[in-house]
């Protein structure tokens, strides 16, 4: 029986000799010789990278219509018409008013008042999946401004915070990436320019200066790939290079076929030293040549019967075709894409051939799961529960709500539900029977099946109360769920 000693590695650690071999993955033959696998830390790793990745992705997005229907359909179904908030507390008449109260700022959100906070999701959420992350300030206002809540948000690029900024700071902390830390490890202050560091028509181009931020006004919103990541990473990343490739060939087969379609024909004739007269074919006179020197072209209309003269012969052109394999290859190609950037092919192209009803569910399934991932694990967390803990604390501060106790049930007040906007039905009929079964059998209650719709129960019921109302003083009788039940039972067998 063979024995293994154990090697002494560059680290310091006992490790047995044929541990390699128990992994082929970690083998060091002649077939690995070339794979470049570095064992650096993350931030080592995708700082230096960071901004060739940001350039050639928003590049990408802009020219690329896979790569901008990738971050288009992911943002869509991300984000949609926006997470919004349903307040859990028990009191019915403070949660209208915070909802009330809350709908008004809405609107008001935006310091650049180009959307609203809904729309600020959006764009976050595509500012995250094409450059990998974005920064949100909070902007308290003066109470003279006139908002609802004096609270307002600023998106702003990844570019504000220098990501190649490492030093330590005066005050015994330490900046890396641009994220001041202090001995604890904690985010205290981010440093940010004042303008775009790339924006040319910015005012003050000139001189940008770099001011420090402290980290309560500033979210960072990016989705943490390993631990102690510092900076996100562009969505397009591991596809960036295979999109280019997959464009350049695409753009080269379309030009080859354009080509292809100048039906083009050329008239050859004997040489001159044959003894015959090149002539017109259309007057039969002696031919005469342009100023160049060239033989004239003979213009062509349809239905055209062109004679040509004794010796002369047409030749067509014949380029060649885009070729037999290049669907199979456009299709095996962009689904190595689809899969790198997380979105299902059918999605990315908008090829639905051969897909059934339910392999599409199956399919949807899936990407809806990692969607929702990325909502609660990032939007919710990163976004929208540090607003709404700010929105709050603004409108105590301001008089516009009036919560006894605030300091000390500060918790309790801020305790809210984050509901996205629900999924289209894949069949409408069967899925609506199949949530109301489920909660006639318990499984679910109705309320949860209104929220998964992505609007709230109470609201719903109101707004039927108020229905039947209308529809009782008018005289009208719609179809009402007793009338549903009972053409059910009449059609059971």
């Amino acid at each position: 029986m063979a024995r293994h000693y154990p090697t002494l590695t560059r680290n310091g650690f006992l490790l047995p000799s044929n541990i390699k071999a128990s992994y082929e993955g970690a083998g060091e033959g002649r077939r690995s010789a070339s794979w470049e696998a570095t064992d650096n830390g993350i931030n080592s790793i995708n700082t230096p990278a960071l901004r060739n990745l940001r350039a050639r992705s928003r590049a990408a997005v802009r020219n690329d219509p896979y790569a901008f229907n990738v971050i288009d359909k992911r943002v869509s179904n991300l984000i949609g018409t926006g997470i919004t908030p349903r307040p859990t507390t028990d009191d019915a008449a403070l949660r209208k008013l915070k909802q009330q109260l809350w709908d008004d700022w809405v609107d008001e959100a935006d310091a650049d008042e180009l959307t609203d906070f809904y729309g600020m999701q959006a764009l976050v959420a595509r500012t995250v999946e094409t450059a990998g992350e974005c920064f949100v300030r909070l902007r308290p206002r003066s109470p003279s401004e006139g908002l609802a809540v004096p609270l307002q948000l600023q998106a702003l690029a990844p570019e504000f915070v220098p990501h190649d900024k490492f030093e330590a700071a005066k005050n015994g902390n330490v900046i890396r990436a641009g994220i001041e830390f202090n001995p604890a490890g904690k985010r205290v202050a981010y440093w940010m320019y004042l303008s775009h560091p790339r924006d040319s028509s910015s005012s003050n181009a000139g001189y940008n200066q770099l001011v420090r931020v402290p980290a309560a006004q500033v979210l960072h919103i990016f989705e943490p790939m390993e631990p102690g990541q510092l900076r996100g990473v562009p969505r397009l990343a591991p596809v960036l290079k295979r999109l280019r490739s997959l464009d350049n060939y695409d753009d080269a087969v379309l030009f080859r076929q354009e080509v292809a379609n100048l039906f083009a024909g050329f008239i050859k004739r004997p040489a001159p030293d044959s003894g015959q007269t090149p002539r017109d074919p259309v007057t039969g006179q002696l031919l005469t040549t342009d100023r160049d020197g060239f033989t004239p072209m003979v213009a062509l209309e349809p239905g055209t019967m062109q004679e040509l003269g004794p010796g002369e012969e047409v030749e067509f052109s014949k380029p060649p075709d885009a070729g037999n394999n290049y669907p199979d290859f456009m299709r095996q190609q962009l689904m190595a894409a689809a899969a790198g950037s997380g979105t299902p092919y059918e999605i990315l192209t908008g090829d639905m051939r051969e897909v059934n009803d339910r392999a599409l569910r199956v399919v949807l399934n899936e990407f809806r799961r990692r969607l929702e991932q990325l909502q609660f694990g990032v939007y919710v967390h990163q976004l929208c529960r540090p607003v709404r803990a700010a929105w709050m604390d603004m409108a105590v501060l301001s008089g516009a709500l009036v919560l006894p106790d605030y300091a000390q049930r500060r918790r309790e007040y801020l305790r809210t539900r984050w509901v996205p906007q629900g999924w289209a039905y894949i069949q409408p009929v069967q899925d609506v029977q199949a949530r109301r079964m489920e909660v006639q059998a318990g499984f679910a209650s109705r309320s949860e099946m209104v929220l998964r719709t992505g609007y709230d129960a109470e609201t719903v019921d109101t707004e039927n109360a108020a229905d039947l109302v209308r529809a009782t003083g008018l005289g009208l009788n719609y179809t009402t769920l007793d009338a549903i039940e009972t053409i059910d039972e009449k059609e059971q067998p």
